[in-house]
């Protein structure tokens, strides 16, 4: 399975040299060699995710610290799925040929987070992270460490398109919702009698509505300032949508003039909802979470804030309002020998999952660079994917 530049050990890739540089496509980039316990994977697919411009924009400390040991350049990149070309000498249960499915949490399986007492990989303190602690998977080929016990084989009647948007959006949403907002206690039973409310509908939003209403939620409010991004939400599931308008956080909330908020009261019978999730990462969904939500509810943030909000701890105090923080996903079995992401896949193999809906497009990589840098202003309706890395590109043959 060589690419188009293999004759001389060479791909297409996306890089940067330092944060907000423009980053460009280079035809010469080394492809990697796998670590004794990882694999090289082809890349089939990839999305262009928010957290990938935050990382661009200098947001994230372990890119940060990639940089400083390493040097550049860096490929961005951690949502994706592939097909395995090359194994280490330790691998034993994945095998050149397989196509999988990459979460970009790595974890090591020793540390204490990992261990039989706390069982927490989500918060590895040793977690490997494609696109942050390592290159990523905008190129035609990534090294992925620790595959036996992160990687996992896509089953049939799964593309490799649905199983790349599982790698983050689909599976953090699937954490915030599920296990740290616990919409449904173990992730089977439905959950009609609760109001779930979403605060930012781009691709983590929404599959967080598509998992509501997948799992039975009575009532899925989706909010954003978008109102293409609420008609999405509304085909994904939402049974009530809010237009927020931008305002500005550092005024003082008042409950009285929110509009968001008064809408979320008159859908919840003046209660609030259940479970509020900020996918937005702004300082406004966060604030609007906090007071939309019941007594004695739960607000997950899953969303990365890029400024610390003002948040109201006198009334989460009051009211008894558990703040949850979601990070990501772990593909790690359970006692059972089943991990989430076996029961995600499976999900989408019967259709009671959907992630291709999330797709909006799909794109060459030149064009999905662009993506990412254009969320200096906007934001993509849903999930760009990039799915060709040769439009355009002359390779050094």
């Amino acid at each position: 399975m060589a690419s188009v530049c293999d004759q001389e050990n060479q791909m297409i890739g996306a890089v940067y040299e330092s944060f907000n540089d423009q980053i460009k496509i280079s035809n010469s980039l080394p492809i990697p060699r796998p670590s004794p316990d990882g694999v090289v994977v082809k890349i089939m697919a990839t999305g262009v995710c928010r957290s990938d411009w935050h990382g661009w924009r200098g947001h994230d400390d372990d890119i940060k610290q990639f940089l400083r040991k390493c040097g550049p350049p860096f490929v961005p990149g951690h949502e994706a799925s592939g097909v395995v070309v090359e194994v280490g000498p330790d691998v034993r249960k994945i095998r050149v040929g397989d196509r999988v499915a990459i979460p970009f949490i790595l974890s090591c399986g020793k540390c204490r987070e990992c261990g039989d007492d706390r069982k927490r990989p989500t918060v590895c303190e040793n977690q490997h992270q494609p696109g942050f602690t390592m290159w990523g998977t905008f190129a035609e080929y990534c090294a992925v460490t620790r595959a036996d016990r992160n990687l996992k084989i896509i089953p049939d009647g799964v593309s490799t398109i649905e199983a790349a948007a599982l790698g983050c959006r689909f599976t953090t949403a699937y954490r915030a919702v599920l296990q740290q907002g616990q919409l449904c206690r173990d992730g089977n039973d439905s959950s009609d009698e609760k109001t779930i409310a979403v605060f930012g509908c781009g691709g983590l939003g929404l599959s967080c509505i598509a998992i509501a209403a997948a799992f039975g939620a009575r009532r899925v409010v989706a909010v954003d300032v978008s109102s293409d991004a609420l008609r999405k939400a509304k085909e994904l599931g939402a049974t009530h949508t809010v237009l927020a308008t931008i305002s500005n956080p550092s005024k003082d909330y008042d409950p009285q003039n929110n509009t968001v908020y008064q809408d979320i009261m008159k859908i919840s019978d003046g209660v609030g909802a259940d479970l509020t999730i900020d996918a937005g990462g702004f300082e406004q969904t966060c604030l609007d979470a906090v007071w939309s939500c019941r007594r004695g509810g739960r607000m997950v943030q899953v969303g990365l804030p890029s400024s610390p909000p003002k948040i109201p701890m006198s009334r989460v105090a009051g009211r008894e309002i558990s703040i949850v923080g979601s990070h990501g996903f772990s593909s790690v079995e359970d006692s059972s020998g089943i991990s989430a992401l076996d029961h995600i896949l499976e999900l989408v193999k019967t259709g009671k999952l959907r992630p291709k809906m999330l797709v909006d497009r799909e794109v060459s990589l030149e064009e999905g660079v662009q993506e990412l840098m254009n969320m200096n202003k906007t934001s993509p309706l849903g999930i760009v994917m990039i799915t060709n890395f040769r439009a355009g590109i002359n390779c050094k043959l």
